[in-house]
């Protein structure tokens, strides 16, 4: 039996188009699965403890050395994203001096707000990480919390945080592209080890991909029925998600990269780099 190929997986119910086909065993594959946030998998692929992984975009732009990005399959918005948001109790344009409580499970949209509040709406803010559903549940209420993911789902209605930015509807505001929160990239030293292998294992994932868009309607209901959101929440929430890398995508990608080199967040603009199945 051939060698598993170890598949990071971020633990999101947006990556569900992506994985579910595989995971439900619709198409057979030769994966093993882990699981985490994208800081878990980012550290895990960093440690080469994974072949293949979904991962942050800012891990990708930092690390290019290490990996190739997997053709035409990401994880981003071209408006609206509705997991990735900034919860304040007052204005955004108030928020200079005061507290803004972070996602620790996030690399990039931690980047993406801090370039949003330098470059877009300047204001000057201090950072704390920490789990926004953790401190809530203390009765403490910072002025502001970047939540992501389900959390930032589950928590978007929440009545103390009246005053939302939704930071993909924000970052096409701002610049007109897609903003995008995750890309798939495999490393360089399997590629070489199993070209074969990493072959075959990338083409099953854009074929999963191409398999989840085709069903969009029933992963929407899968997500219904895992989350605190309704059917006709669902429905709008994939409807404003970004599957593919395609060339606006990849445009909206170097502008971030763009951006971190001017705000002094990554060194240099590194040359995209792709895996070819």
């Amino acid at each position: 039996m051939n060698e598993k190929i170890r598949v990071g997986r971020i633990s999101y119910l947006n990556v569900l188009p992506i994985y579910y086909p595989l995971e439900a065993e619709i198409m057979g594959h030769n994966f093993e699965f882990f699981y985490g946030p994208p800081a878990h998998l980012n550290k895990m692929m960093s440690e080469g403890l994974l072949d293949i992984s979904s991962t942050s975009s800012i891990e990708y732009l930092r690390h290019c050395d290490q990996y190739q990005l997997l053709p035409d399959l990401a994880i981003g918005s071209r408006g609206p994203v509705q997991s990735v948001l900034l919860l304040s109790r007052c204005p955004v344009e108030e928020l200079s001096g005061k507290k803004i409580l972070v996602s620790a499970q996030t690399h990039t949209s931690a980047a993406l707000l801090r370039l949003l509040l330098t470059e877009y709406i300047p204001v000057d803010p201090f950072y704390e990480t920490g789990s926004a559903t953790s401190v809530l549940n203390t009765g403490e209420r910072p002025n502001a919390i970047l939540a992501i993911g389900d959390e930032a789902l589950n928590l978007r209605k929440h009545e103390d945080y009246p005053y939302r930015m939704d930071l993909g509807e924000a970052w096409r505001q701002w610049t007109g592209l897609p903003f995008i929160f995750g890309v798939w990239i495999i490393q360089k030293e399997s590629a070489r080890n199993n070209p074969q292998g990493m072959r075959e294992a990338v083409r099953k994932m854009i074929e999963a991909k191409k398999w989840g868009q085709k069903h969009i309607d029933r992963m929407s209901e899968l997500t219904a029925e895992k989350s605190l959101l309704t059917p006709e929440e669902t429905d709008s929430y994939y409807e404003g998600l970004v599957y593919d890398l395609g060339p606006e995508e990849i445009k909206g990608l170097k502008t971030f990269g763009k951006y971190l080199v001017k705000c002094g967040q990554l060194n240099s603009l590194p040359e995209l780099d792709f895996f070819s199945p």
